[in-house]
C-alpha cells in the first residue's frame, strides 16, 4: 500500500465514500482513509471524476467548518488507481465504470487480481470467461475505461502545466476528449473560452509549452487582454495607435508583429473597429461594440410612441402633488415633471441636494394617481435600499430586476420575456455599465417610459461605458439639469 503521509498543506490516503458531488461545477466532498486518524477524514475541493478505492492526494489545508467539524479543504486533487485489492474492488463497485457493480467487482478481481485493470485496457477479450460477460456488457466495459481514461489522461496534461484542479475541472468539461489538442494548438484559448482563466494564466501555459514570446498566437492574445485592461478605465473602445503602443509595451513584442495580429483580429471579427465623430480610429471588444450599439438603437427606438400615461390637465396636477407633498417645486422641476408625463425618455441629472428626490416622488405620486405602474431599479443594493426609503415604494437592484439566472450565465427577462410596468425610474445611472445598460434597456417593454436619474459627473461605473454621460451628449432624449 502507497504510504499515507498528512502534514498542514498536504494529506494522502485511500478515498472511501464520496459524499456529495455536483456534476455541474465538480464540488465534492469525500472520506478518506488517512494513516495517522482513527476517523475517516472529510476532504472538500473540486475534482473531475473520483471513486471509491482510488488513492487521493491533495494540496490545501485544515479547516474548522461550523456545521461539519474538521476537514481538509484541498486546492488540487490528483487521484490514481488503487493497488490494494480491497481498493481494486472497491472502485471497481462504485459505479465509476458502467455494466461493474459490487457483484461483478468481486467477479473479476477474483478471476484477474491486481492485473483487472491492464486486462480492461489490453486483453478486454479475456472478460468473456467471467460469468454474466457477454460480448455486449464487455464493450460497455471497454468503452467506459477508455472514457474514464481519457479523463485522467487530460486532468495530469492541465496539472503539469500548473493548473489547479477547479480550472481543470471548468477545461475538461468545456472541451472535453479535445482538451490536450486544442490546448496543444492554442493554449490562449482559454482566455477566452474558460471562465477565471485570463490571459495571464494562459500565457504561463503557452510558456510550458514552449510557445515564442513573440510567435502570432500570443501577440494575438496579448491584444485582446491589452484591450480589455485598457477599456476597464471607462471606455469601450481605444484609440487604434494607442492600443498598438501599449501592446507593444506590455508584452514585449515588436510593433510589426503587434500590427500584423491586429489586423487577423480585426479581419476575423475577433475585434471591431468604427470612427467616432472626429475621426479617430477606435477598436472595440465585439461585446462592448454591440452592447453600445444596441443600446444606442433601443433608446431611439424607446423615444417613439405615445407616453403610457394618460393626458392629464398639468396644472392641476402640479397644485395636487404639491399640496400633498406640502412642498413648492423650482421652475426646472415643474418643467421635469411636466416631461415625465409627456416624454418617452427623459434624463434626470444634477449634483447632490438639488432636488433630485423631491422631483422622484412628485413624479411617482403623480403617474401613481393616474394609475401607472411605476417600476424603480438602481444599480446597487445600496442605492436600491435608498431609493426605497425615499420613495416608500419597492425598488430593485437591475440584476435583482432582470432576475439573474446562475445556470445559464444571463438574465430571464430580455427582448423575448419582457418585464411589466409602464415607467420605469432607474436612478444612479452614471453607475450602470454599457453591457448591463443595454440589457436594461433590451428588457423594458416598447410601450413604457424610462426616466434615467443621476448626477453625470459623479459615482461612474466600474464596468466600461458612461452611459449617463452619453445619454446626454447625444441630445437624442430632453434633459433636465437641476
Amino acid at each position: 500500500m502507497k504510504k499515507q503521509t498528512k502534514d498542514n498543506g498536504r494529506l494522502d490516503g485511500q478515498v472511501e465514500r464520496v459524499v456529495f458531488r455536483n456534476e455541474e461545477n465538480g464540488y465534492t466532498v469525500l472520506r478518506v482513509k488517512v494513516r495517522g486518524h482513527k476517523d475517516l477524514v472529510t476532504v472538500v475541493g473540486t475534482a473531475s471524476s473520483i471513486s471509491p478505492g482510488e488513492w487521493l492526494a491533495a494540496d490545501g489545508e485544515w479547516v474548522s467548518d461550523a456545521s461539519y467539524g474538521q476537514q481538509f479543504k484541498a486546492d488540487m486533487m490528483r487521484v490514481s488507481q488503487p493497488d490494494t485489492i480491497e481498493g481494486i474492488q472497491k472502485f471497481l463497485g462504485s459505479g465509476i465504470i458502467r455494466n461493474i457493480g459490487p457483484k461483478y467487482a468481486e467477479k473479476l478481481v477474483e478471476a484477474f487480481g491486481r492485473d483487472v485493470f491492464n486486462v480492461i485496457e489490453k486483453s478486454s477479450g479475456k472478460l468473456l470467461k467471467v460469468e454474466g460477460i457477454g460480448p455486449g456488457r464487455r464493450a460497455s466495459i471497454k468503452a467506459a475505461w477508455e472514457e474514464q481514461k481519457g479523463i485522467r489522461e487530460i486532468m495530469s496534461f492541465l496539472f503539469s502545466h500548473g493548473v489547479s484542479t477547479a480550472r481543470a475541472f471548468r477545461i475538461q468539461k468545456t472541451y472535453g476528449e479535445q482538451a490536450i489538442e486544442r490546448i496543444q494548438r492554442d493554449p490562449y484559448c482559454l482566455a477566452r473560452d474558460i471562465r477565471g482563466i485570463g490571459f495571464l494564466v494562459a500565457d504561463g501555459i503557452a510558456r510550458t509549452l514552449g510557445i515564442a514570446k513573440d510567435s502570432e498566437l500570443r501577440a494575438r492574445a496579448g491584444l485582446e487582454y491589452v484591450l480589455q485592461e485598457m477599456t476597464t478605465s471607462g471606455h469601450c473602445a481605444v484609440p487604434r495607435g494607442d492600443l498598438q503602443s501599449k501592446a507593444v509595451e506590455l508584452l514585449d513584442i515588436p510593433p510589426d508583429r503587434i500590427g500584423g495580429a491586429l489586423e487577423h483580429l480585426l479581419e476575423n471579427k475577433r475585434l471591431i473597429h468604427d470612427e467616432d465623430q472626429r475621426g479617430r480610429n477606435l477598436i472595440y471588444p465585439p461585446k462592448l461594440y454591440f452592447a453600445e450599439w444596441n443600446f444606442a438603437k433601443k433608446l431611439i427606438e424607446l423615444n417613439y410612441g405615445k407616453h403610457p400615461c394618460p393626458k392629464i390637465n398639468f396644472e392641476k396636477a402640479l397644485e395636487w402633488v404639491q399640496k400633498k407633498e406640502k412642498i413648492e417645486l423650482s421652475e426646472n422641476q415643474c418643467e421635469a415633471l411636466k416631461l415625465a408625463v409627456q416624454a418617452k425618455v427623459m434624463v434626470i441629472t444634477g449634483g447632490p441636494g438639488v432636488g433630485k428626490t423631491t422631483l422622484v416622488n412628485s413624479i411617482i405620486q403623480v403617474l401613481c394617481d393616474k394609475k401607472q405602474s411605476v417600476v424603480l431599479c438602481a444599480p446597487t443594493g445600496r442605492a436600491a435600499k435608498r431609493l426605497s426609503e425615499t420613495t416608500g415604494l419597492e425598488a430593485k437592484t437591475i440584476h435583482r430586476l432582470l432576475r439573474f439566472n446562475p445556470g445559464t450565465g444571463g438574465f430571464v427577462h430580455k427582448e423575448e420575456n419582457p418585464l411589466e410596468g409602464d415607467v420605469f425610474i432607474i436612478d444612479e445611472s452614471s453607475m450602470i455599465d454599457q453591457v448591463l445598460a443595454q440589457q436594461l434597456l433590451d428588457a423594458i417593454p416598447q410601450r413604457a417610459a424610462v426616466i434615467f436619474v443621476g448626477d453625470a459627473d459623479q459615482l461612474p461605473s466600474v464596468g466600461p461605458g458612461r452611459v449617463l454621460r452619453d445619454v446626454i451628449n447625444s441630445k437624442a432624449v430632453p434633459v433636465i439639469e437641476l
